[in-house]
Order: C-alpha cells, then structure tokens, then sequence
C-alpha cells in the first residue's frame, strides 16, 4: 500500500499537468474598437488614426465627448437631438432603407464644408433607426447608415482618420411617440464632434 501512494500521486500530478498543458492560454481577444464610449482604446481595426491616444489627457477628452454624444446625454438626462447651434445637422433616411435621399447629401454637403472650414474636428457618425423592427436588424442598419454618411462625406474631401461611426439602432429615439412623424426623426445620421485634432 505504501509502495502504491506515491505511484498514485504521481500518476495523478501527471493528469493534472497533462490536462493544464492541452487546454492551453486562452488567445488574446481582438483590440477593442474606437467608440466615444471608449475613447482609450487603441486604433485596431478602426478608420480612426493612432494620433487619438496622443490627443488630450483621457478624463478631458471624455468631458468634451460626454458632453455630446447620444448615449451620455441620455444618461445625464438630457435631449439626444443635435444641438440648434451646432455646425453639423442630421441626416434622415427613409423608412428601412440607409441610401442618401437628396435632402440627406444637401446635408451632408454643408457639414462637409463645416469640417473644412474646422479642419482640426474629429467627429462620431452616430446611426439611428425608429423602433419598428428586431433589436439586432436595427444595430445593423443603423451601421449602414452611419457608414454611407461617412463614405460620402470622404468622397467630399474629407478624410476618413477624421471619421468613425457608431450604431445605436433604435436604442436612443429622440423622438417616443408612435406616429410616422416621430419615427422620422429618429431615422438619422447624427454628428458628434469629440475630439480635435493636436495641432503640431
């Protein structure tokens, strides 16, 4: 029995190494995506450049983008509509669909002269949808419709290390109420700025 114990434990730390050994160390999860919510993260895969980590101290620059964003002006209770006095206006699209109507590029053509005339201003593409549809439909097309703001604006000279989109889908409505008019309001490209440039 006393020769036996030792063959047994040894037989059994060898299990245990065997099986620590197979599963191995997990693998290193992607770099995290550039969101105004995550303004710390690195540039991964993202349109944003690797200048953000150099802009400003972190806690600055979440003041100025918390200030604006939709998702922090619901927390803090305020409106998410853009701003009267902001630079950059919404562009709305038809019911499910994300391509530009006329009146979206007549928009996104004079925000794209905001931005030349503002050079140094990095700004967010938020999409929006109304709250007809599943959850998951809406987080995409409002993907869609925040990227075919940005590819226009970039085709207007603006470059796209200036531009990252974010989807909201229906989450953050600026408008409750169940009528066609309010759900119009809520089918938007909205534009935040959150962050300048660093002047050199």
């Amino acid at each position: 029995m006393s020769k036996r114990q030792p063959m047994l434990f040894l037989s059994s730390g060898f299990l245990a190494m065997t099986v620590l050994i197979s599963c191995g160390a997990p693998g290193n999860p992607p770099p995290p995506k550039w969101t105004v919510e995550n303004l710390s993260a690195s540039a991964g895969g993202s349109r944003v450049s690797s200048e953000t980590s150099s802009q400003k101290p972190p806690a600055e620059t979440k003041r100025e983008a918390a200030a604006t964003s939709s998702l922090e002006a619901l927390r803090s209770g305020e409106s998410t509509a853009t701003p009267a006095s902001s630079g950059l206006k919404d562009a709305y699209f038809a019911f499910d669909q994300y391509d530009l109507a006329a009146t979206a590029r007549e928009v996104l053509n004079a925000n794209a002269e905001w931005l030349k005339a503002n050079p140094a201003t990095r700004v967010q593409i938020e999409g929006h949808c109304d709250e007809r549809g599943a959850e998951d439909y809406n987080m995409a097309l409002g993907a869609k419709r925040a990227q075919a703001a940005m590819d226009y604006l970039t085709t207007k000279g603006i470059a796209a290390n200036r531009l990252s989109t974010i989807s909201y889908g229906k989450e953050l409505p600026v408008c409750k109420e169940a009528t066609e008019q309010c759900w119009a309001k809520n089918r938007r490209a909205r534009f935040v700025v959150i962050a300048a440039k660093p002047t050199s």
